[in-house]
C-alpha cells in the first residue's frame, strides 16, 4: 500500500500541500522527509508518538526519514498551540534534553538500515552559526509581515492580553530555514508534523520555492483530543512521558488500558501497526462487549511494547493484577511500588519485625490508615482489612520480615480503595 493511502486509511491525514501530486511522487520512488522535535523537556511524551510513528511508517514504506532535534529552535520556543509565552531554557538545559531525546528517537527509527537509513540531525549545527544580518538578509527578506500575522497561532496570541514576543514571532522563519537546509544537504522534499505545524511547514515550502524554484511538500497529522474533550496525553498526574523514570511502564500501560470506548478504534489506527481487519475486529468487540476491554488491552500491549519492550508489557500485566485484588506477595517490589507510587507511605524499622513481629492493628494505627487500634480491630472483625491484598481475619495477626514483599514493604488496605504502603527502613 502507498504510504499516503495508509495515512488516509488510518485517518492520519489532516492536510497536505497537494493531494494529487504528493501521492504520485510517493509512488514513483523513495523520497527524503523530515519531522522536527523541539527539546522543551528531557523526554518526549505520548503526543509526540503520532508524528514519530508517522516517520516510522514512511521508513517501512522505503522512504528516507530525518528526525531533527531542535537544539536551536528549542532555545526559542514554538508559539503554535500555546496561549502564553514559553519559559526560555538555558543552552545547557537544551543540550541535555537533546541528548535524552536522541535515545528515544532511536527506538523507533532504523539508523542502520541497509537501503533507507534514517538520519538524526540537530538544527543547532546550522542555525547557531548564522548571525543576525545573515538571517535577516537570507531568510527574513522572503517573508512578509502580513502573511506572518495571518497565521492562526500568531493571531490568537496577538489577540491575547500577553501578546507575542518577536522571539516567538520569528520561530516560523527558523523552521522554514531548517527545511531549506535539509533540502540542500539531503534532497529533503517533504516535511511532516502535527496540524499545528501547518503554517510553519508552508513557510518552508514557500522559502524553497522562492530561493530554488523547486517544489516541496507538507503533510500534517491530526492533533488529538479525547472523546470527552480533554487534551490527549494529560492525566491527573500530568503528562504521560516516554521516559520510564518519568512515567513508569505500568502507568504507561494503564494510560492506554483506560482509553475510552469512543477513542479506542482511532488510537489503534494512530498508534499501532495492526492491520485494518484486526483493528476493525477489535472495534467490533469494543462495541458488542465493551466490558471485556479487549481493544484497550491490545492497544496497551502494542504501544507499551514499542516504547518499553516485551518484558515491560509482561510486568505491567502482572502488576495490573494488583488492581483487581490478586495476591501480590510474590511480585517484585518495584512493580508494586509503581502501582502505588502516589498513595501515602510510612516506614517501619526492621527491628520491629524481628521475633514475634508487629501487630497488624498497630501498623494500621501508626500509619494513619485507621484512627486507632480499636478501629483497626473492628475493621478486621468486619473483613475490611487487607495486607498485600490478602484479607486479614485474625485481629491478633502479626507481621514479620518474611511476610513483606521482596522483604521490603507491605501494602495495607482499608475497605475497597484506601491503600497505604509501609516500607521497611
Amino acid at each position: 500500500m502507498n504510504v499516503f493511502d495508509e495515512f488516509r486509511q488510518r485517518e492520519l491525514l489532516a492536510d497536505c500541500t497537494d493531494a494529487v501530486e504528493l501521492p504520485k511522487r510517493l509512488s514513483s520512488g523513495p523520497i527524503v522527509l523530515y519531522c522536527g522535535f523541539d527539546p522543551t523537556s528531557d523526554s518526549l511524551h505520548v503526543g509526540n508518538l503520532v508524528p514519530l510513528l508517522g516517520l516510522r511508517r514512511f521508513q517501512l514504506s522505503g522512504h528516507h526519514p530525518i528526525s531533527v532535534a531542535g537544539g536551536a529552535t528549542g532555545l526559542i520556543g514554538d508559539p503554535s498551540g500555546k496561549s502564553t509565552e514559553r519559559t526560555l531554557l538555558s543552552v545547557d538545559q537544551v543540550e541535555a534534553n537533546v541528548a535524552s531525546i536522541r535515545e528515544q528517537l532511536a527506538r523507533f527509527l532504523d539508523f542502520d538500515a541497509s537501503t533507507n537509513t534514517a538520519r538524526l540531525v540537530n538544527n543547532a549545527d546550522w542555525l547557531t552559526k548564522m548571525n543576525a544580518m545573515e538571517f535577516l538578509r537570507d531568510v527574513g527578506k522572503y517573508f512578509t509581515v502580513n502573511a506572518m500575522l495571518a497565521r492562526e497561532s500568531v493571531k490568537r496570541r496577538m489577540e491575547s492580553e500577553e501578546g507575542i514576543s518577536y522571539t516567538e514571532f520569528s520561530y516560523s522563519l527558523l523552521q522554514a530555514y531548517d527545511f531549506l537546509v535539509l533540502n540542500d544537504r539531503f534532497g529533503c522534499t517533504l516535511q511532516v508534523g502535527g496540524s499545528d505545524q501547518w503554517g510553519n511547514i508552508l513557510a518552508g515550502c514557500d522559502l524553497i520555492r522562492r530561493l530554488k524554484g523547486t517544489k516541496a511538500h507538507g503533510l500534517v497529522m491530526p492533533l488529538l483530543t479525547t472523546a470527552s474533550g480533554t487534551k490527549f496525553g494529560k492525566t491527573e498526574a500530568g503528562a504521560v512521558w516516554l521516559d520510564p523514570s518519568l512515567t513508569s511502564p505500568f502507568r504507561f500501560f494503564q494510560f492506554w488500558l483506560h482509553t475510552e470506548d469512543g477513542d479506542v478504534g482511532k488510537y489503534l489506527r494512530f498508534f499501532t501497526f495492526l492491520d485494518r481487519p484486526t483493528v476493525e475486529q477489535l472495534e467490533d468487540t469494543a462495541r458488542m462487549a465493551p466490558e471485556l476491554r479487549e481493544a484497550q488491552r491490545a492497544l496497551a500491549r502494542e504501544v507499551t511494547r514499542m516504547v518499553h519492550g516485551d518484558e515491560a508489557v509482561a510486568r505491567a500485566e502482572r502488576a495490573s493484577g494488583v488492581l483487581f485484588g490478586e495476591d501480590i506477595s510474590m511480585l517484585p517490589a518495584e512493580d508494586v511500588l509503581s502501582v502505588f507510587d502516589d498513595v501515602p507511605s510510612s516506614t517501619v524499622t526492621a527491628d520491629k519485625l524481628a521475633g514475634d513481629g508487629v501487630a497488624v492493628v498497630e501498623l494500621l494505627a501508626s500509619s494513619g490508615l485507621t484512627a486507632s487500634k480499636g478501629e483497626a480491630t473492628r475493621l478486621i472483625r468486619g473483613g475490611g482489612v487487607y495486607v498485600n491484598n490478602r484479607r486479614v481475619t485474625d485481629e491478633k495477626a502479626r507481621l514479620r520480615s518474611g511476610d513483606a514483599i521482596d522483604g521490603r514493604l507491605f501494602v495495607l488496605r482499608k475497605g475497597a480503595k484506601q491503600n497505604h504502603v509501609v516500607k521497611i527502613g
